[in-house]
């Protein structure tokens, strides 16, 4: 009996250090669980933290990306204002360079247009006297606008270069035009016929008599040798008749002096 109880004892002693051990381990267990959970949630912070600054990393990056085609922009934006500034500089100069030119050429072009104005007044006295006192009158009133505050010297000059135009014209055309001449101190009714500048020549309404002028006396004379060819010159200036040959009194040109 008293060897049983031994045997009972050591086994419950046996079973206590069991115990003991079990709950130790298992303490031991729950502690290194609990470091275990707590490593997991710090490393789930740290990741965390990584991924947060690894999208703020990101977000810098593409700010500088974007920053940096900016400033590539206003680069070459700048180089274009520098050009443009350039450009307009030069132009301001070129402009300044017009504007003194210019004052120059106004105090030039006065004494130029009066001289225009007055050797194509001389030339009109010596040219054919076809329609001679509008064109004198014409000149006349370009005269007394070159005297006009009215007028720029631009607008003044461009008046006695359309003159020219006009005067120019009559050289390139032929025309026809009803007048009076005078001979013998009488007046009578006649329908002039021109030919550019070589060539004035008249005939009276019943065709009874022709006549051309003299540059050389600078009087009419009578040519009714060409009668026919004059009345249908008169007919194609009218353009009643079709455009054909005409034998008319025109003088040989002189050799140059």
């Amino acid at each position: 009996m008293k060897n049983h109880r031994l045997k009972v004892m050591a086994m419950s002693a046996v079973l206590s250090t069991g115990v003991l051990a079990a709950a130790l381990h298992a303490q031991e267990a729950d502690t290194v669980l609990q470091a275990g959970a707590q490593k997991v949630e710090q490393a789930k912070a740290s990741q965390a933290r990584v991924d947060n600054v690894a999208d703020q990393t990101y977000d810098i990056l593409q700010q500088f990306k974007t920053v940096n085609k900016q400033i590539e922009g206003l680069k070459v934006y700048n180089a274009q204002l520098d050009r443009q500034i350039a450009n307009q500089t030069q132009t301001m100069a070129d402009l300044q360079e017009s504007i003194e030119n210019a004052t120059v050429m106004e105090r030039q072009i006065m004494p130029l247009t009066l001289k225009m104005v007055e050797a194509l007044e001389q030339f009109v006295e010596l040219d054919l006297p076809f329609n001679k006192q509008a064109r004198l009158e014409a000149i006349g009133k370009v005269r007394d606008n070159l005297d006009s505050s009215r007028f720029s010297a631009a607008e003044k000059f461009r008046q006695v270069l359309e003159l020219y135009d006009i005067e120019s014209q009559y050289s390139r055309t032929i025309d026809q035009f009803e007048g009076m001449i005078d001979q013998d101190g009488q007046q009578r009714q006649v329908t002039f016929f021109r030919v550019g500048r070589i060539a004035l020549m008249y005939q009276t309404p019943d065709q009874d008599e022709t006549g051309v002028w003299d540059a050389d006396t600078q009087s009419w004379q009578v040519a009714n040798e060409f009668r026919s060819d004059v009345s249908k010159g008169i007919r194609i200036a009218k353009k009643q008749a079709a455009i054909d040959i005409l034998n008319l009194p025109i003088p040989a040109p002189e050799a140059a002096q």
